[in-house]
Order: structure tokens, then sequence, then C-alpha cells
């Protein structure tokens, strides 16, 4: 951020529109804990978990923030920084374990959930898919395999079965490009393969399972709002007026956000990612009226968005970026970016060594909004944006996170620029509530805006949870 853009910050007041929603994500492996009690089985997550090497520190979700157990708690610390509404995950592993029949117990837990923040006022977001696919099922092929996605169909009803005449919002799949590319292409991400055909398939299945899912729902209750959240990106080349950046981008931008836009919203793959990705047998993955079924009307589209890109076809200093300073991913997550090279820009990094790029997220607000949401009158929500620091506990047990406050509050002020011109962006959920189980990070990296003392389970809340408290309460940036 310039001095300037700093100063205009503080001097300027910004509102909010009066039915923008402020809130909260999290997912249910990375903070639920109770792995195995009450009925649950193996996810994916708690198999790849156990894998040498696969995540840092050998760590696994088996207690992580021990948040189904100390769920009231929690929603309390929700009211009290004023959410109004909280997006979290149903485990597949806890509703219907390896897949199979339903578990009643891990129903029940979710309704206790449901009842506690409906009793504070804050509106219940449920995402059916965060990562967790029954590890019985992987066992069958995963998401490789298509009857996983008719299985998923089934699961949502039995969620609905339950959670159905509370909860409003409903979201399909959460970053279906992490739980394909990364996770079967990648090998980044359970469950850790490492074939891009596989991932292509899995990405297909991923989207039939979301269409078949919305139907099932659509089915039962047509006031439900329905929806399914992507993660996505700005893909910028290095130089503008060079042939082959401007492929690199294209290449990125294609199999990163149209791969996943174009069928949910135009019924059809794009054309020249097919073509990048001929050769890998994608075309006798789709079968007759699976698009159609994709592209079933949805209620809201979720963007998650944390940096954008910038892509070259020259290799930079660095070389070909990997998504993380460990050098994860192995490979490429993409199924055909070989000769597409990372630059960094000078822009501040977070401890991730992601590039905080706010203006990429008005640019890619307004990118969807013109190409994707307006023409169908579907919304949009941030439904995750966050960035994990290295925060500094005080003497006095305070958290200092100057870095995030920031991150936070010039993220706002993007989507407010966004709101000005003209895109209905109906709410924010800043990711993470809390401290958790990084993936394939283990606890390492911290998103949260509450700190977790792991051995004690102690929640401490940060400057950023203070400041967005204050943000929520006054409906404003100052």
């Amino acid at each position: 951020m310039t001095q300037l853009s700093k100063l205009t910050r503080q001097v300027e007041t910004r509102t909010f529109p009066p039915t923008f929603l402020f809130g909260a994500a999290t997912a249910a492996y990375q903070i639920e804990g109770a792995a195995h009690e009450d009925g649950r089985t193996d996810s994916i997550w708690d198999a790849f978990a156990r894998v040498p090497g696969a995540v840092v520190g050998a760590e696994n979700g088996d207690v992580a923030c021990d948040h189904y157990h100390r769920y009231a708690q929690d929603v309390a610390m929700m009211a009290d920084l004023g959410l109004q509404t909280y997006r979290f995950s149903t485990s597949w592993s806890r509703v219907r374990p390896d897949g199979g029949a339903v578990n009643a117990k891990g129903l029940a837990f979710y309704s206790r959930l449901v009842d506690e923040l409906l009793e504070r006022n804050i509106k219940p977001w449920l995402t059916l898919y965060h990562w967790d696919l029954p590890q019985a099922l992987e066992e069958k092929g995963g998401w490789v395999n298509r009857d996983t996605a008719y299985l998923f169909a089934e699961y949502a009803a039995s969620v609905h079965d339950v959670l159905g005449d509370r909860v409003e919002s409903w979201t399909t799949l959460n970053e279906p490009w992490c739980s394909s590319f990364l996770s079967y292409i990648a090998g980044e991400h359970a469950p850790g393969r490492q074939d891009p055909a596989a991932g292509l398939a899995a990405a297909h299945h991923l989207l039939l399972g979301h269409g078949l899912a919305a139907q099932e729902l659509r089915t039962r209750d047509s006031s439900l709002e329905l929806g399914i959240t992507l993660n996505l990106t700005v893909a910028d080349p290095v130089n503008p007026d060079d042939a082959g950046d401007l492929d690199a981008a294209r290449r990125i931008d294609g199999q990163f956000n149209r791969f996943f836009l174009d069928p949910l919203f135009r019924g059809s793959y794009p054309d020249d990612v097919l073509d990048d990705v001929a050769g890998l047998g994608f075309e006798s993955v789709v079968q007759s009226g699976d698009l159609e079924i994709i592209s079933t009307t949805i209620d809201v589209l979720g963007v998650n968005y944390y940096h954008g890109e910038s892509v070259s076809a020259h290799p930079g200093p660095l070389g070909e970026r990997a998504a993380a300073p460990s050098e994860r991913p192995k490979r490429s997550p993409f199924p055909a970016a070989d000769g597409v090279f990372w630059h960094p820009r000078g822009l501040p990094v977070t401890a991730m060594d992601w590039e905080v790029q706010p203006e990429g997220l008005t640019r890619l607000l307004g990118r969807v909004h013109r190409d994707y949401t307006e023409p169908t009158g579907t919304g949009i929500y941030v439904t995750e944006n966050g960035a994990a620091y290295d925060d500094v506990v005080a003497d006095d047990g305070r958290v200092h996170d100057a870095d995030r406050v920031d991150f936070l509050r010039d993220h706002l002020a993007a989507i407010l620029d966004a709101i000005d011109d003209g895109v209905p962006v109906g709410g924010y959920f800043y990711w993470s509530l809390m401290d958790n189980f990084e993936w394939a990070w283990g606890y390492e990296k911290r998103f949260g805006i509450v700190r977790v003392d792991y051995n004690t389970q102690v929640r401490t809340l940060k400057d950023s949870a203070l400041e967005y408290g204050t943000i929520i309460r006054d409906r404003r940036l100052n």
C-alpha cells in the first residue's frame, strides 16, 4: 500500500450497504477434532496425514481446535464479535461414515450447532463438502469414480433431512480446483495423487456432484439459497506486449477460473482449455447430459480470493514458482501448464509467500459479475479471504497482528470499490475465524483472527478480531 492510499484510508469514511453480511468461515476437518467419536470414520485427510512427509510436523486433525466439544463457547465468541453469519462445513465422514448409512449422532452435532447459531441470531451458511471425502470412497476411486457424484447428492439429501428446516443458505462444494487439481494432479492435498487425467476427471465429477446435489435440494425446497464456492484469481502477464506472456496468463485463467465458471454458468467447457488438455482423455469423461446438470441454476456464487498471479512464458529469477516456500507442490497443479512461470512483483507477502494484492479482488469481482453472474442473476459473496502471518504474542497475552489488520481493511475497501463500480457483493467471510489445521502445513500457519493455543485450547482475540468487530458494529471503514 502506498503512503497516499494509507492517508486516504485514514481520512475517508466508507459505509457498507445496509444488507451487507459480515461473517467468518471454517471447515470441519480443520477445527472439529473428535476424529473418531460418535461414529465418525476416516476421511481422505485422516489417511493422508498418516503418510510420511505429507503434512508438516506429521500433524493431523484428530483434535484440531476441539470445536466438536467447544462449539457453544465458539458460537458465543462469534456473537461477541458481532458476526452476522457463520460459514461452516459438514463432514461427510461424520454424517455418512465410510460413505454408507446415515449416522444420527453425527447429524445431531450439526443440529446442535445450528440451534446455537440461531439462538445467537447468527445466520448458518452451510457447506456440504470442504475436502473431507470418506476414505472408503477414495479406495473405490474417489472423485475419479463417477459414482461418487451420485453418492454426494445422497449425502446432501441426508443433511437436508435434518437441517433443512433451519438452514437457508447451502453451498455444495468449496474450491473444487483444490479438491481436483491440487489433490489429484499436484499431490499437495489429500488423497495425494499425481495424475493429470485423474485430476481432470475428478474436477468434472465434482461439478457433476454439485449439479446433482443442487437439483436434489431445489426439488425439496425451492426457497433455499443454493450456491457453490470457487477459489478464483487474476492472472496478469508480466509483459502484456509479449505473446508468450499473454498466452501464459490465458492458460492459467483458463485452468483456474474458466474451467469451473464456464460449465456452471454457460453449460460448456472453454474450447481453448479443452485444446490445452487435449490428449489427457477428458472428452471420454464428459457424458451426454452432464453439462445440463452442472449448469443447474444457482442463487449464489461464493468467491474465495487470496492473491493474484503474475505469469510469463519466460523463467524469472526464481524459476518456476511452487505454491509454497517448502517447494510444494511437487509438480504443477495445472493439467497443462508446462512452460508457465510465476514472477514475484515486489508486493508485500504473507507467511505463505502469497502476494498481497487487494485491487486484484476488485478486478476479479467486476469480471465475474460482468461475464457470469449478472447475466444469470446470481448473487456474489466473498466467502473466503484472509492471510497467515507470524503473530506476536505480547507479555500481557494480547496478540498483535498489524499486517492482518491492514490485510482485512484493505480487502474490505477493495470490496467497497467493487460495490461502487456496480457489483452487488452481498457479504464477506473472513478466513478464518480461528487458527486451525492448515492442511499440508499442519499447525504451522495461522490464518485466524482468533489465536488458538493448541495445548490448552484457549482462544484469544487478536487485534484483527477486535478491528473486525469494530467494523461490523459501525458498518463502516474509517
